[in-house]
């Protein structure tokens, strides 16, 4: 059995083992990996324990599973469905503090934050099930045309067939149950392969979710999960006989998979740069507290986390000086700590990019208003001001702790500056203005609009992804479920003759 050598004792949380078998979910029981690898604590580099690793070959198993139970999962009776995504739902409840405190230590994301990935997990399983009942089709008239005078024509859905989920490190236990709800939902079995660095929980909500399957005569296989690097994740999409691919990361790796998985279906979400206006009629008290809160929560490695605050000039100064007794607020160091806000990225290398954009955005004439250095190996809370276009802090998805503000004459040249961009996932206005509220709902090319609120706000039962380089498709339950369906259409004619 894994176990947990980690302890959380000096700030008087219990210590988490996971009771689940070693090796990989792959067929209806555990697959022996060939090779481990350390699961590491990111603030002070601790392992946690150590992982399978998975290869092709186990890949090209769990292929060979999904297909072969396929066709069972595609005709489970709705009840069967909901009834495991309920249960697993209950279950996951049951244990969300174990939860919680295993995401803080695979993730190294405050504990706040591990919290509310816990309830949104349980949400998006109570949601899925829900939509198991939702799924239905239509009649279509088919005598709109004289040859299809008697004729009965309808459409219902049917399951796409082998679902690939692939899931990124900073939410890995949500992302990983918007592709496995949705696709249970739908009656595919799924695949999942979690980033290397985060496998941990979604290991244990597989575990569970088979336990319960086996209970209700579902094959444990409907769910399997494979780790490994880019070669792994590459047999797996690359497959002509899946369905779809569902892929959670950046738009680099998001792109190569759409080419490797073509023609099949797939469904990205992936980076951004999200924008964050302030206009005139704005609570700027408001708005200052929502832009701290926004651009900090999981230390910044949100794809809607707040970076571009562009704010009218006639109210930056009142703006740029609210945010002061905000900053100040911020909570820097541990993750178990239930009050600290900003911990350590997720490794090394995610430090020493962000360290770099910032000193580059530095020497291309932007100011440092606050933050911009490391505490205990953790970014304090980072206010860069004017960064220019083409500033990498500006035009790229930083995935830290970084704020960039700045400033424009009018709403149209606001909304421009946003639009200026290859991402479109969220992006927010604060405003008191209907006609601006309107405007920035018509003119901002993203997925979503949210108006005096964070770009980060995302309800699980929402349509939700991008336009641009932010991707294609739409998460959430209901919209997931119909992207992992296709229509088949009836066409009668009850007499001949």
């Amino acid at each position: 059995m894994l176990a947990i050598h980690l302890t959380f004792a000096e700030i008087s949380m219990t210590l988490f083992s996971p009771s689940f078998p070693t090796g990989l979910p792959i067929g209806d029981s555990w697959r022996a990996a060939k090779t481990t690898a350390p699961v590491i604590f990111p603030f002070d580099g601790s392992r946690v324990c150590d992982s399978p690793v998975g290869s092709t070959d186990d890949a090209n198993a769990a292929l060979d599973h999904a297909l072969a139970v396929r066709q069972k999962v595609g005709a489970l009776s709705s009840y069967a469905r909901k009834e495991l995504l309920a249960r697993t739902c209950a279950a996951l409840t049951a244990h969300r503090a174990d939860f919680e405190n295993l995401l803080v230590l695979e993730t190294g994301k405050p504990h706040r934050d591990c919290v509310v990935e816990v309830a949104r997990t349980i949400l998006t399983l109570e949601t899925a099930a829900g939509e198991v009942s939702r799924l239905h089709g239509e009649t279509v008239p088919l005598d709109l045309l004289p040859s299809g005078t008697g004729m009965v024509g309808f459409w219902i859905r049917k399951p796409i067939g082998v679902i690939v989920g692939i899931t990124g490190f900073n939410y890995p236990l949500l992302l990983a149950a918007h592709k496995i709800a949705p696709a249970i939902a739908a009656g595919c079995p799924i695949i999942i392969k979690p980033a290397p660095q985060t496998p941990l929980a979604t290991l244990w909500l597989i575990h569970i979710m088979r336990e319960i399957a086996a209970t209700l005569d579902v094959p444990q296989g409907i769910v399997q999960l494979v780790t490994g690097d880019a070669v792994v994740g590459a047999t797996l999409v690359s497959d002509p006989r899946i369905g779809a691919v569902s892929f959670t990361g950046s738009a680099g790796v998001g792109h190569a998979i759409a080419k490797l998985a073509a023609p099949r279906k797939t469904l990205l979400e992936l980076g951004s740069n999200s924008a964050f206006i302030v206009d005139e009629s704005a609570d700027i008290e408001a708005a200052a507290a929502a832009a701290v809160r926004g651009s900090y929560y999981a230390s910044g490695q949100a794809c809607i986390s707040v970076q571009r605050v562009i704010v009218l000039e006639r109210v930056a100064d009142a703006f740029i000086g609210a945010l002061t007794k905000h900053l100040a607020a911020v909570v820097v160091g541990d993750p178990r700590n239930a009050a600290t806000h900003i911990s350590a990225l997720i490794n090394e290398a995610s430090t020493a990019r962000v360290a770099d954009w910032i000193a580059q955005a530095v020497t291309a004439g932007a100011v440092i208003a606050h933050g911009g250095t490391l505490r205990g190996g953790a970014f304090e809370p980072t206010v860069i001001i004017e960064p220019p276009t083409g500033a990498l802090v500006w035009n790229e998805e930083i995935f830290g702790p970084v704020m960039c503000i700045r400033t424009v004459t009018d709403i149209d040249a606001a909304f421009a500056l946003v639009n200026d961009s290859r991402y479109g996932l969220h992006a927010s206005i604060f405003t008191a203005s209907l006609a601006n509220t309107f405007a920035a709902l018509n003119t901002l090319e993203v997925g979503g609009v949210v108006v005096n609120e964070v770009p980060g706000f995302r309800s699980d039962s929402m349509p939700y992804g991008g336009v641009k380089d932010s991707g294609i498709g739409r998460e959430g339950p209901r919209f997931a479920a119909e992207e992992f369906t296709v229509s088949r259409m009836a066409i009668i004619r009850p007499q001949i003759g």
